[in-house]
């Protein structure tokens, strides 16, 4: 194995944007030619991220295996299209549990267990595993350099310059400039303290990723340069930007992609070499100059944190991108309907989406938002909860069944959502208790799922039978109901292989009416709009044009 790995570290403060830093780099390394890999390694002690709040910690990213991961590794498959894997997220709580269950088994052969070396071998391990011929590993490690419980992944990480020499290894950090109106310029001063602070781990950056809200003066830069024992061309300025799909070509502009080269060895020092950014200037084109907008109505329960909703914000922003328009996004808490009707605030809207969520709090806000959609002819799409809170309300309003209601929202006599306590996997059984673990638990990962020939949905995946989508949820439609459903009008387009559990639900007499299951959200990029999202956009751009 012959691959160059990038260690990208922060310092100063965190959400500088060290994810979408990782993620343009993949891209402007592929614009070039060369295959990457991205992997993120988090400090904290969570095993994962799928028991965090998303008001902490953001959204929950799922794999096409099933791992429940940070959402930077959602920015590495829309910047480079790698679909991420288990073996590309690591935490410290993971790192701990696999120490010590191997302590349990008696693999270290008595010896005491530290935190060097064996848990920073065992960082080390997951940073060299899983790979075949990437030519670039570009590895992000979470938090700030000066957290405690970073040090272990720091500390690993320059084993591994050691250990894999200068010709194979290079650290970028990524710091702020922070401007300071009263004096009237940036500040060095965060930046030299910050990478003094590595150094003090034995780090030395090679590059530096210098966030600011302006120009970097080019006597800063050198200021920086000189302070921090770093070539000046490799002082980077990271500028904000209008759009995020722009930043590959910002830090094109600042010569990223072209200096990482030359500290390889790949170019020369004259030699900017050949990149072809055409997909990137195009798709921030579409994004700042659309032909027209819509406007969309998200109706859920995180709308305070945004982050909680990344992929989706996301894959909104890709639907428009196919489009050639702006999707613009109105954010309504979804406990604002329970106490208030809904239509003050989603008339005018082009449509309503309610995506996924967990518990009870603001359920009836949404099936309101629900009824609203179908009622008043507005394109709804309803992911994973909101498909459930769609069936809810059909059974309700429509089948008769008045009390219909999900088990997760406590003991209910028609129990039209349901635990899920089995399913098949493959050719393996997976099973569930009620009392279990909560942790690593859901039905998780990318699942098949049979479309009805000359639905809806299999119009929009372009005639297909069958799809792969990702899942990630404890609850499911009960399929007992699905008779009783589909004689009311509501059709089940989508259905598991078994046909046991209900993916997909549409009303044919709806402009755009449908809901699944699984998290589209998860598999849309810029370059490649998930078909779902550019078929509501679409429905939406329709919609615009009746109102």
């Amino acid at each position: 194995m012959s691959a160059r790995f990038i260690f990208v570290t922060g310092g100063v403060v965190s959400s500088l944007g060290k994810g979408l830093a990782s993620a343009s780099l993949g891209a402007l390394l592929q614009a070039r030619g060369h295959k990457v890999r991205l992997r993120k390694l988090d400090p904290y002690l969570n095993v994962d991220p799928g028991t965090m709040s998303p008001y902490q910690h953001g959204e929950c990213f799922v794999t096409d295996d099933g791992a429940e991961t940070d959402l930077d590794l959602g920015h590495y498959e829309r910047f480079t299209g790698v679909s991420a894997r288990q073996s590309d997220n690591v935490t410290t709580g993971r790192i701990y549990s696999d120490v010590i269950a191997r302590e349990r088994r008696g693999d270290y052969l008595g010896g005491t267990v530290q935190v060097i070396p064996h848990v920073t071998d065992a960082i080390r391990d997951f940073v060299l595993s899983d790979l075949s011929d990437e030519e670039f590993v570009i590895c992000e490690i979470g938090g700030t350099v000066g957290d405690i419980e970073g040090l272990p992944f720091l500390e690993a990480i320059r084993q591994l310059g050691n250990e894999l020499g200068r010709a194979r290894t290079c650290y970028i950090h990524c710091t702020l400039l922070p401007y300071v109106g009263a004096a009237g310029e940036l500040k060095t001063k965060p930046t030299q303290h910050s990478v003094k602070e590595l150094l003090s781990v034995g780090i030395q950056p090679d590059i530096l990723l210098c966030r600011a809200d302006r120009d970097i003066p080019k006597n800063e830069r050198r200021k920086i340069a000189l302070f921090c024992n770093v070539k000046e061309g490799r002082v980077i300025p990271a500028l904000d930007v209008d759009t995020i799909y722009d930043v590959p070509n910002a830090y094109h502009r600042e010569g990223l992609d072209t200096e990482l080269l030359r500290y390889f060895g790949l170019l020369g020092e004259d030699d900017d070499g050949d990149v072809d950014l055409s997909r990137w200037h195009d798709i921030a084109h579409r994004v700042r100059a659309p032909e027209g907008e819509v406007t969309i109505a998200i109706v859920g329960k995180y709308t305070v944190l945004l982050d909680a909703y990344k992929s989706l914000n996301e894959a909104l922003t890709h639907g428009g991108i196919a489009n050639n328009v702006r999707v613009n996004l109105k954010w309504i808490e979804s406990e604002v309907f329970e106490s208030a009707d809904p239509a003050p605030h989603l008339e005018g809207v082009d449509g309503v989406l309610v995506p996924g969520g967990f518990g009870e709090r603001g359920s009836e806000g949404k099936i309101k938002a629900v009824t609203f959609a179908r009622e008043r002819k507005v394109p709804y799409f309803g992911i994973c909860l909101g498909m459930q809170m769609a069936v809810i309300e059909a059974a309700r309003n429509i089948a008769g069944i008045d009390h219909a209601s999900s088990t997760e929202f406590g003991p209910t006599p028609e129990p039209v959502v349901g635990l899920l306590t089995e399913w098949m996997k493959g050719n393996q059984l997976e099973k569930r208790g009620i009392t279990g673990d909560m942790g690593g638990t859901m039905r998780l990962g990318a699942y098949p799922a049979h479309l009805k020939p000359g639905s809806l949905v299999s119009q929009i995946y372009g005639g297909a039978t069958e799809i792969k989508e990702r899942h990630r949820h404890r609850y499911e439609v009960n399929a007992a109901y699905k008779d009783r459903l589909e004689q009311a009008g509501m059709v089940f387009s989508g259905m598991s292989p078994d046909g046991e559990l209900p993916e997909i639900v549409e009303f044919p007499d709806h402009p755009w009416f449908v809901g699944v299951q699984y998290h589209p959200e998860l598999k849309s990029k810029p370059f490649d709009p998930h078909p779902l999202f550019a078929s509501f956009v679409a429905a939406a751009v329709q919609q615009s044009r009746l109102v």
